[in-house]
């Protein structure tokens, strides 16, 4: 059987490499040790989808629960309480859950793969499109008592928005997009006062939606966030991850099985960039109620670029050949 080669170690990496074992193909994994991201919120919809990958639907059954979101949304806002269905880990502690459940993964040699995955930079082409600006900055922080439990609150301000989410009683993360975390946390009206005392940043990140182009070529494909990213205020980002997993080795696997690569690769290429397109335009939405100012000007600007950046790419394609039916790749 073939063997495909996948640098990276996220979750787009470890799904990629499960779903080809699985299909018999020898898998070798390059592990570039990129920073793992300290906090993520995994919605319902994207425990499903892991487990649906990976066979398994107990893996994250004691982790912490989010039951409801306080939303402070637009110039003046009071917050407004809806609900919600998500869980809380980090993104190191939820790969080695996946890795402790399978064991430890041999690395195969692969001098000569027929396949690279590139679930992480860089890239054999680096050429980015950027539709954003925005940094965001993660600092774990202690909350008060006035923190109700399973809660977690986004406030938006004049230059730029608040995320905090809880971990444990009275412990958590803030996330800051746009501003530093001082000068948002000194304008924030409502989830300061939820905030006893915060930490060090453990670093700044990029925070806008961001495609690579191209996305594929002869012999290799971009998957995960080496392909694009998300804004994390849509809290896709996980589950787009492993949607893409469950793409790229759906080529790969039609591929061995005779499909004409081109028409392959262009599917694939359409499909993400339709992915990004949706997401974009979700912001969009967003980014208009935000505010009011020069910042959120700005960047709802840059999403309306990349909006017409892919339509432009979609419209310049052919249509969709194929489809996924679980995770085979079939003609439309």
């Amino acid at each position: 059987m073939d063997c495909v080669l996948i640098r990276g170690d996220g979750m787009a990496a470890a799904c990629c490499a499960h779903l080809l074992r699985s299909a018999g193909f020898r898998v070798a994994i390059e592990q570039l040790g990129r920073a793992k991201v300290p906090v993520l919120m995994l919605s319902d919809s994207a425990i499903a989808l892991i487990a649906d990958v990976l066979g398994r639907n107990d893996l994250f059954a004691d982790l912490p629960r989010i039951e409801r979101r306080v939303v402070a949304w637009g110039q003046n806002a009071e917050p407004v309480v809806v609900p919600h269905s998500a869980a809380v880990t980090s993104e190191q502690s939820l790969l080695d859950r996946i890795h402790s459940a399978f064991g430890s993964d041999a690395r195969p040699e692969c001098a000569e793969p027929q396949w690279t995955i590139y679930a992480a930079q860089p890239l054999p082409h680096p050429a980015e499109e950027r539709f954003g600006s925005r940094s965001a900055s993660a600092v774990p922080v202690v909350f008060n008592d006035s923190q109700p439990p399973a809660a977690c609150w986004i406030e938006s301000l004049e230059n730029g928005w608040l995320f905090a989410l809880p971990k444990a009683p009275h412990a958590g993360w803030l996330l800051a997009i746009g501003g530093s975390v001082e000068s948002l946390l000194g304008a924030s009206r409502i989830i300061a006062s939820q905030i006893d005392s915060y930490g060090p940043p453990t670093g700044e990140f990029p925070a806008y939606p961001r495609i690579a182009t191209p996305l594929c070529g002869a012999g290799w494909l971009a998957c995960g966030t080496a392909a694009m990213a998300f804004d994390p205020l849509c809290g896709d980002g996980t589950a787009n991850a492993i949607r893409e997993a469950i793409l790229a080795s759906a080529i790969v696997r039609a591929a061995a099985d005779g499909a004409p690569i081109e028409r392959l690769l262009a599917h694939y290429q359409r499909r993400l960039i339709a992915g990004l397109r949706r997401h974009l335009s979700l912001c969009a939405e967003f980014y208009h109620g935000g505010g009011n100012g020069t910042w959120w000007e700005s960047e709802l600007a840059a999403l309306h670029r990349g909006v017409r950046w892919c339509g432009d790419e979609l419209a310049s394609s052919e249509r969709f050949h194929y489809r996924l039916n679980g995770f085979t790749l079939q003609h439309s």
